[in-house]
Order: structure tokens, then C-alpha cells, then sequence
């Protein structure tokens, strides 16, 4: 079952997030295919992807998550 932004568990987002930025990466590559199960779902549950033309995207919120994880490294 999907995640909705109220039922995430703190754990499960720490996961998401942490796993976002290669998520991305991988969409770049065109291998959606490699992203965990549950993922692509779960993140667009959470506004961090969106479908846009058949194509998932980053949504705002996503692009700052990664902002956010780039400034930490």
C-alpha cells in the first residue's frame, strides 16, 4: 500500500530521502526499472515526483530535498 504524506513513517522518509538523489540519477539514465519497489509510488505520494507526459519528474519539494542533501555532503 502507498504512502500518503500523513501515514509516512519518519523511518520510511529518512529512507526515501536518503535514496532520492540516485533515484534521480537513475530516471536520468532511463532505468526507472531499477528503482526499489514501492518507491516510485511512495514518492509521488509524498509530492517529491510527479508524472508529467508519461514521464516522472521532480516536483519542487524533490528538487529542494536534493538541494538540501548536496549541501550536507
Amino acid at each position: 500500500m502507498p504512502l500518503t504524506r500523513k501515514t509516512a513513517p519518519p523511518l520510511r522518509r529518512h529512507v526515501l530521502r536518503d535514496a532520492l538523489p540516485g533515484t534521480v540519477q537513475l530516471l536520468a539514465q532511463k532505468h526507472a526499472h531499477a528503482i526499489q519497489k514501492g518507491f516510485i509510488d511512495d514518492y509521488v505520494a509524498l509530492d517529491w515526483l510527479e508524472w508529467r507526459g508519461g514521464t516522472l519528474k521532480l516536483t519542487t519539494v524533490g528538487e529542494n530535498i536534493c538541494k538540501q542533501l548536496a549541501h550536507r555532503s
